[in-house]
């Protein structure tokens, strides 16, 4: 044990010192580790009871004056031309696909300034804002995410991602979080009026611990969602548009606990997941769009991939991936281009996708880029690609 703590410790100070200022969170796990191709992101550590949660690094202040975004002058190319599509009840689109992203996510450029910085990049506004928030040691939405999504100019949607880690999920279906969500009801009451995505939890496959009384099974996921949701609502938060975002790993969706970690109808608006491309050729998830969609394994022969399975369990609500991307690759370098081709083509062909959500970072927790710069000829195919009518839908 003592070695394997040493060899631990080392290969964090490794990861440390490639990715520099970067933020990076490890969540150890000795019961459940993620297996090395499993997309997604890392979960933070979680707070062991009795000991508090560690702490969430602020976001840097972007210096913005009051009543201003603080995003700067529109990109050099926005969104072409004027769309009949506009955002309906819960956020659905009346037709074309939502296009939005998570930007500077594992580095110190977060917020304002990170979204302002992608959106100058790939040539458009973001339909969607997508943030995350860690812990109750903070609210949401953060003054500055209500002035993203407030810019008159250029109004966007919140997407605000919600992972606790004081408490189990059993604990916080229980109530052990009552107290911060009371006070977050009030927050966002107080603050936020416009209708915003919600999630608790992204990923759980990752953090289930099917051994009863774990305090992480499926069905305390559930329950946990479930308590959350109900809770807001009933201090008088109506504007939360739920999303139930599942990590689309195949060996976690051909688990015999998988389908116990849906909340429910009543308390889902939306179902999404996460999913990326590898450019290695040869390697787990390298193809197209089709293929990032529709992902199937060997070890889960049974499994139809993501796309098909959501559509036959869900068949009334509409689904989101809420973090995608081209993992990139030196040996490999012009695939990023070729994928998001792809995605132009073939988006077609996925009707029931209503919102599409890229995950932009320079290095993800095994040193992964997503950046759509990476290569010139994949800057220039992603922002042809933000450029189609399918992806233009007017969220005034």
């Amino acid at each position: 044990m003592r070695r394997r703590i040493h060899l631990l410790l080392a290969l964090t100070a490794v990861v440390a010192l490639v990715a520099g200022a970067g933020l990076i969170w490890f969540g150890a796990r000795e019961d459940n580790d993620a297996p090395p191709s499993a997309p997604g992101t890392t979960p933070p550590p979680r707070a062991e009871p009795g000991r508090p949660a560690p702490p969430v690094p602020d976001a840097p202040a972007t210096g913005a004056p009051p009543g201003s975004s603080g995003l700067g002058p529109a990109p050099a190319t926005s969104a072409p031309g004027r769309t009949d599509c506009r955002v309906g009840p819960k956020l659905v689109p009346t037709c074309n696909v939502l296009w939005g992203a998570a930007p500077g996510a594992f580095t110190e450029a977060r917020g304002a300034r990170a979204l302002a910085e992608y959106e100058e990049r790939t040539g458009r506004t973001q339909a969607v804002y997508h943030a995350y928030h860690r812990g109750t040691n903070g609210l949401f939405p953060t003054e500055e995410e209500v002035r993203i999504a407030g810019d008159p100019a250029r109004p966007r949607i919140l997407f605000l991602n919600w992972k606790p880690w004081d408490a189990s999920w059993a604990e916080i279906a229980d109530g052990a979080a009552d107290d911060y969500l009371d006070r977050l009801a009030a927050h966002i009451r107080d603050t936020y009026t416009e209708p915003f995505f919600f999630t608790v939890h992204h990923e759980p496959e990752e953090e289930v611990r099917p051994r009863r009384g774990s305090g992480y099974t499926a069905h305390d996921y559930r329950d946990m969602f479930r308590h959350v949701v109900g809770r807001l609502r009933a201090r008088g938060v109506d504007n939360l548009v739920t999303v139930m975002v599942h990590m689309a790993y195949v060996p976690y969706t051909a688990a015999p606990w998988f389908a116990d970690l849906y909340p429910g109808d009543d308390v889902v608006d939306w179902v999404a997941w996460d999913t990326y491309a590898y450019s290695e050729r040869g390697e787990y998830g390298h193809g197209d769009f089709a293929e990032l969609m529709n992902r199937v394994s060997g070890e889960a022969p049974d499994w139809p991939g993501f796309y098909n399975w959501a559509v036959a369990r869900h068949p009334a609500k509409p689904l989101m991936v809420a973090e995608w991307g081209v993992w990139a690759s030196h040996s490999n370098p012009g695939h990023q281009a070729e994928f998001y081709r792809s995605v132009g083509r073939q988006i077609a062909d996925f009707p029931r996708i209503k919102a599409l959500l890229h995950f932009d970072t320079p290095h993800d927790q095994r040193g992964r880029d997503s950046r759509p710069e990476r290569t010139s000829d994949g800057l220039a195919a992603y922002r042809d690609l933000g450029r189609l009518p399918i992806f233009q839908v007017d969220v005034r």
